[in-house]
């Protein structure tokens, strides 16, 4: 699993993922997300 942070308001899993708002979701999704800029990569906090 990966925390992004969303750029677009989108629907995943029958959940409603708000834009600036942080999900955690499977990296492969998150990688596609990113690539695509659906979302941004949210590092992980020491």
């Amino acid at each position: 699993m990966e925390k992004v942070k969303m750029n677009v308001q989108t629907a995943y899993r029958g959940q409603l993922l708000r834009s600036g708002k942080v999900y955690e979701v499977e990296k492969a999704t998150a990688k596609r997300w990113i690539a695509a800029k659906l979302a941004e990569k949210v590092e992980k906090e020491h």
